[in-house]
């Protein structure tokens, strides 16, 4: 009798039972077609001209936690506030839960000093680089539990605060594509004149005036101006 040691890998796949993971995987595949198939493109995820797989987003993330009954929970593991130099960053870890049961972890990242925040005031960016980096645990977490790497992808290096591609922005817009006067104005309107909701909601989205709003996300900005000005009135 042989005593060689068997390999942990082999050994490992020998407890596996095979019909067991054959279901599992055929399972995984139709609830990526569900998500296909409900999640709409240029609000839940992004096509950017080049890549080999769409760019989840915020909201088809948000979606997809809604779909398999999870809750999310985020933990800032690592943060610098330095007032002096003007250099903000911050590194957090998004929890989800089953109830009590936590499923996976994914980990985001953002700073003051990425490409896109660089001609920015940076002491003014502070909770905006803080929503980035929880955005992008957050997308990291719903990929890997739902087992969606190989249906999407997220760009971690130049994202807006929706999650959409910076650099690629302009194959969905004309020239600058940025919003026009018009467009500007419907926006303090839907505020009911309110300048600080218009300001509140652009900041979120990584801009300081309403000149530099890029259309792709302009419908998405209207819809939470409108959102806060309506509970404003409530209040």
């Amino acid at each position: 009798m042989s005593n060689v040691p068997v390999p942990a890998n082999i050994a490992i796949i020998d407890t596996v039972e095979v019909a067991q993971v054959e279901a599992t995987m055929k399972k995984i595949s139709q609830f990526q077609k569900v998500v296909q198939s409900t999640l709409h493109q240029n609000h839940d995820y992004g096509i950017v001209p080049g890549a080999d797989k769409p760019t989840l987003l915020k909201p088809g993330a948000e979606k997809i936690l809604m779909m398999m009954g999870l809750q999310s929970e985020f933990e800032i593991v690592d943060s610098t506030r330095d007032f002096e130099k003007g250099f903000f960053q911050y590194q957090v870890r998004c929890k989800l839960f089953r109830g009590d049961m936590l499923i996976t972890e994914g980990l985001g990242s953002c700073n003051t000093r990425e490409r896109k925040y660089l001609k920015m005031d940076p002491y003014t960016m502070d909770n905006t680089v803080l929503k980035m980096a929880k955005k992008r645990a957050l997308v990291d977490a719903a990929l890997l539990v739902a087992s969606l790497s190989d249906v999407f992808t997220q760009d971690l290096e130049d994202m807006d605060i929706s999650g959409r591609p910076i650099d690629k922005q302009k194959v969905y817009t004309d020239q600058d594509g940025t919003i026009s006067k018009a467009q500007a104005k419907r926006m303090f309107a839907l505020a009911k004149g309110n300048s600080d909701i218009v300001k509140q909601v652009i900041n979120e989205y990584g801009y300081d005036k309403s000149d530099q709003v890029k259309k792709i996300e302009y419908d998405e900005i209207c819809g939470k101006i409108e959102q806060l000005a309506k509970e404003q009135e409530i209040a």
